[in-house]
């Protein structure tokens, strides 16, 4: 069985106020995914995913296009030390 991996992602573009992260968190519980999504005071969103290849390949496909109310213009993604995996994905305020 494969360990997870964890992952900080950062989507810029028009992606607050579109309810991004509701829809992050939908897709993130579609896909086994845990960690958190928040959105951050320079209009970025912000997210920790945690899991498997395939798991995360798949889901940093979907934060490059979002929902069809979001304008994604880029994602960053850079590895995340996976001290603590979260047990759950979630929505941080």
């Amino acid at each position: 069985m494969e360990l997870p991996r964890c992952l900080k992602v950062l989507v810029s573009g028009h992606v607050q106020g579109v309810c991004f992260r509701q829809y992050t968190h939908l897709k993130a519980l579609e896909l086994g995914i845990t960690g958190w999504v928040r959105n951050l005071p320079n209009g970025d969103v912000e997210a920790l995913i945690c899991g498997g290849s395939t798991q995360l390949d798949s889901m940093l496909v979907w934060l490059a296009h979002g929902p069809d109310s979001a304008q994604v213009a880029g994602i960053r993604s850079s590895p995340h030390p996976c001290d603590l995996i979260p047990d759950s994905f979630r929505i941080s305020h």
